[in-house]
């Protein structure tokens, strides 16, 4: 009769069986269930949410992107990019980024920051200027950067003040692109959640396809 192993060694080699099957189950099995059910289930999602337009990828609908002319100088890293008018603009990034995703954060500053009280008033004038609207007019979600700085909704009624620029830059009449906003809205979450939005990817992808 072969002598027993020390407790010492059953323990370990108990704990490396133990090891060896959770590993199995959680390190592989449940992986590929969880990605097998949301390929099936949900694959566009899981998938990113990319949006196509003319069978190539311009985005995710989860992220918001900019929409500026071509610089003059793609050399000059202090060259102002600006906002192109024929195209629906997002909210501000708050990153200073472009919508650069690995750079993803918020401000930090407070309500009683005076650096964001400068930029909100500087958005202000510019969105006014640039929307050909009054300054008293612009919508606050225009004038503030979300949480992520990546936000890709922008309020309804930042998505209608900007269609008077819109339709003279594009020869498009109002009428069109309003009805453009009303297919690109999104209602509250689950009925009397939080308010109406705009996602401006897949509105400015509606809008490139129009003839």
């Amino acid at each position: 009769m072969s002598k027993p192993l020390p407790t010492a060694v059953r323990t370990h080699l108990t704990a490396l069986r133990m090891l060896l099957v959770m590993t199995v189950i959680l390190g592989l099995a449940y992986p590929l269930l969880v990605t097998g059910i949301s390929q099936v289930a949900f694959a566009g999602k899981a998938n990113g949410s990319l949006v196509s337009s003319s069978g190539k990828e311009i985005g995710s609908s989860l992220l918001g992107q900019s929409y500026n002319l071509p610089r003059k100088d793609p050399n000059d890293p202090n060259e102002e990019a600006q906002p192109d008018p024929r195209w629906f603009q997002p909210r501000p990034s708050a990153a200073g980024t472009g919508y650069d995703a690995k750079s993803s954060s918020a401000s930090n500053l407070g309500p009683n920051s005076a650096d964001l009280l400068k930029a909100v008033e500087d958005r202000r004038a510019a969105v006014a200027a640039f929307d050909g609207v009054a300054p008293a007019t612009v919508p606050v979600d225009a004038l503030t950067a979300s949480g992520s700085g990546l936000d890709p909704d922008i309020s309804v009624a930042y998505a209608r003040e900007q269609v008077g620029r819109v339709a003279k830059a594009r020869s498009l009449s109002a009428d069109t692109l309003n009805h453009l906003i009303d297919t690109c809205t999104d209602g509250r979450s689950l009925g009397f959640l939080g308010q109406p939005g705009v996602n401006v990817v897949l509105l400015n992808k509606a809008l490139s396809e129009q003839k």
